[in-house]
């Protein structure tokens, strides 16, 4: 039991979840699924409690039961103690404190990663403002390396998606040729096929192969199709850069998207055994969202910004290349409107980097969400002001293949122009071999090169 007093009135919290649930800045998941606080002022008692509560209690109470859940016991067995011992004697509110002082440095937090547990960064985050969350990110490093280095300070890099709803390798290779002479892919070119089928799959992995070989660009691919179906084209001898897989926080909601941590290790191996880096190791693929445990009916009754956070103790595991959070993507059901949205997103990014993750985010809506490109430009700019690694490009900020809006080529282009963040340091360099960089460093494609004719259609130009 957890208790405050606000005012004249004593709150009462049967459990950590129950605590951590009530604490939440209100959002439209937890209202559905009947955790959230009922009024402001029980919000901010619970959010007292948690300010008071020492960090040793996460080791000792879990949110969803050892025995029931292998993500619990993957984060109560991978526990770092020696670099918990630095923070062991604080509270959540003082750990907050100690991450915004300047003692928290880059070097510190990288070692105090593993000491974390999911639970703390959550805690901290619903005692943060979203500048808290803003300059403790931004003091967090994660750097990843295959064809190109990912993450260093000043760099934001950009995923490619050029997806297109029948898979048709023309439509596909336009938004290639678009996104590369304004400077995006340097975190991947991904695509998400229309359909998982190993043979559609196989194409599209084939295909972006030789363009990236034809152009000989220091980046990676991934075709974002179901762990499995990669597993089998590895078998096959397909050309995987890296393997994707969607992750959550709960053993149960893992088994609705039909894998486990055995399946992950699995992949994981299978793709390290191709050894196609150049600079790097790190060969996984990851995305979360918050509401994906409770679209499973799989959250055990713990909010949903929680359980997103355990999910990066998932990829964590696996030392993934790329982590995003496809933050508004699920829909208005769990992030109602922009606010809520632009809240989570911060949140995702902030506990992503403090359990030492390399944290992308797609800034997104669906259609029928209370949000709108005004909401999406603010969201990118305080991301990119907080040191995100990468965000998405998508041609005209529109994803005509899965039906919600994303950012743009574009709009990766100004917030490197308007933050002065530049790509990874390899594409950079390809980019100025391409003539697609001016004296003053910026992507600016007058011309198009001679080489990259070759993805256009026959007859176009």
């Amino acid at each position: 039991m957890y208790a405050a007093i606000v005012g004249a009135r004593r709150y009462a919290f049967a459990d950590l979840k129950a605590l951590l649930a009530k604490a939440t800045p209100a959002r439209s998941g937890d209202a559905l699924a009947g955790v959230c606080a009922e009024t402001g002022e029980e919000r901010v008692a619970a959010q007292f409690a948690l300010a008071d509560l020492p960090l040793t209690t996460f080791l000792n109470e879990a949110v969803v039961p050892y025995e029931d859940d292998e993500v619990t016991r993957l984060i109560i067995d991978s526990h770092d103690k020696a670099a918990f011992g630095a923070v062991s004697h604080l509270t959540v509110g003082a750990l907050r404190d100690f991450l915004l002082s300047d003692d928290a440095t880059a070097p510190v937090l990288t070692a105090l990663a593993p000491g974390l547990t999911p639970e703390m960064a959550a805690a901290v985050s619903k005692i943060s403002r979203l500048q808290d969350l803003m300059v403790v990110a931004a003091k967090c490093s994660v750097v990843t390396r295959f064809r190109d280095t990912i993450g260093l300070p000043g760099r934001l890099s950009v995923r490619l998606q050029p997806n297109h709803p029948t898979d048709d390798a023309r439509g596909i290779a336009a938004s290639i040729l678009d996104g590369l002479l304004l400077g995006s892919g340097d975190a991947v070119i991904g695509i998400n096929p229309a359909t998982d089928s190993p043979e559609r799959t196989h194409a599209l992995l084939s295909m972006l192969d030789e363009i990236r070989a034809r152009l000989d660009i220091p980046t990676q691919a991934c075709v974002l199709a179901h762990v499995t179906t990669t597993l089998d084209l590895i078998g096959k001898g397909s050309p995987v850069d890296l393997t994707f897989q969607s992750i959550a926080g709960t053993q149960a909601a893992n088994k609705s998207f039909g894998i486990d941590l055995a399946l992950l290790r699995e992949a994981h191996d299978a793709t390290l055994s191709l050894k196609r880096g150049t600079v790097g190791d790190n060969v996984m693929y990851f995305e979360t969202g918050q509401g994906s445990a409770l679209s499973a009916n799989a959250h055990h009754g713990v909010d949903q910004q929680t359980l997103e956070a355990r999910a990066y103790a998932v990829a964590r595991a696996f030392r993934p290349l790329l982590v995003n959070t496809v933050v508004g993507f699920i829909g208005p059901e769990y992030l109602y409107d922009g606010k809520q949205i632009t809240r989570a997103g911060l949140e995702d990014h902030f506990c992503g980097k403090l359990l030492g993750l390399p944290m992308g985010v797609d800034v997104c809506y669906t259609n029928h969400a209370e949000a709108d490109q005004d909401d999406a430009d603010a969201l990118l700019a305080l991301l990119t002001a907080a040191g995100v690694n990468f965000v998405m490009g998508v041609p005209g900020a529109d994803d005509i293949m899965l039906g919600y809006q994303s950012t743009s080529f574009h709009d990766a282009l100004a917030m490197r122009d308007l933050l002065q963040r530049r790509p990874a340091p390899e594409f950079e360099a390809w980019l100025g071999r391409q003539g697609l960089v001016d004296k003053a460093s910026r992507i600016r494609p007058h011309t198009m090169p001679a080489h990259f004719r070759a993805l256009l259609p026959p007859g176009e130009t």
